[in-house]
């Protein structure tokens, strides 16, 4: 495709972002999140990715039927599309009641204000809440995004993400590694979406088979020898949710790559043990495994 239909492309699907977030932001949050949650079930299970997401489920629960497995996977295309109705109302949601955070380990209250923290969560509930439960922090939460491919649309989600993150939203790539290992060191918080798939990641435990995984947070808790918690989101009816925060034990011995790696299998068994309670609420649809 040449430069102009790219940027003319870009153009038009702007144009219909900008008219979707119109439409659902003049509704009430419940009624957009119902409607867009709606609209995915629908749709979503005629694509390529809901035979994915029936094949990922079937491997790692293959105590259920066929059928219970669909099922959950459209129960699943539900809470992303209710996901991203909401996405048009984060400003309501930010200022409401509607979030609570279950710290029964006594997690918050045990971080120091002069020690840095990392949250790991998982793309589960709605995950772009989850780092509203970490803002009481003075430094601020600083966390990484994956850049949308569309420029127009990439600059308005940032726009929407960035003020939830007073510590700095900063583009997936090496440069922002340093930046966030900075923060952390300074003494803030670094939320970090840590469930898809890194190529050449470790190959944590999960569901069952080795799924390659992001060695970064673990990396960052080891270095900077900061508390490491794993953050795990679930929706309730409502357009309510839970956000608990689990910590995640780091070894420190001799063998650094070893203690990183486990480490990481420890997040991501937090992350399974979370999402089998509530298997419709996570992103099966993912290329989690390779």
């Amino acid at each position: 495709m040449t430069p102009l239909l790219t940027a003319a492309r870009h153009r038009l699907e702007y144009a219909v972002f900008l008219a979707i977030g119109r439409i659902f932001g003049a509704m009430p949050v419940e009624r957009a999140s119902a409607v867009s949650g709606f609209g995915w079930r629908v749709i979503a299970p005629l694509t390529s990715r809901h035979r994915r997401a029936t094949a990922h489920l079937r491997r790692a629960f293959p105590e259920k039927t066929a059928r219970e497995c669909d099922a959950i996977a459209r129960a699943m295309w539900e809470n992303l599309g209710r996901t991203f109705g909401e996405f048009f109302h984060l400003d309501e949601i930010a200022a409401s009641d509607r979030l609570i955070v279950e710290d029964p380990n006594g997690t918050l209250a045990g971080i120091s204000p002069d020690r840095g923290f990392i949250a790991c969560a998982a793309h589960q509930g709605n995950w772009e809440i989850a780092v509203m439960g970490l803002s009481y922090r003075a430094v601020g939460v600083a966390g990484l995004y994956q850049r949308v491919k569309n420029p127009l649309v990439d600059a308005l989600v940032r726009r929407k993400r960035e003020k939830f993150y007073p510590g700095g939203l900063f583009e997936k790539r090496p440069a922002s590694a340093l930046r966030l290992m900075r923060h952390a060191r300074d003494g803030g918080g670094v939320a970090i979406l840590s469930d898809l798939r890194e190529r050449k990641g470790l190959p944590a435990p999960f569901f069952g088979a080795p799924a390659p995984s992001t060695p970064f947070p673990a990396t960052l808790a080891r270095t900077l020898d900061v508390p490491l918690f794993a953050a795990t989101m679930v929706r309730e009816p409502g357009v309510r949710f839970r956000l608990r925060l689990d910590p995640v034990e780091v070894p420190r011995t001799a063998d650094r790559d070893d203690d990183i790696a486990r480490a990481t299998a420890r997040i991501h068994a937090a992350f399974e043990a979370s999402i089998r309670r509530r298997p419709e609420q996570w992103m099966w649809a993912h290329r989690r495994w390779g």
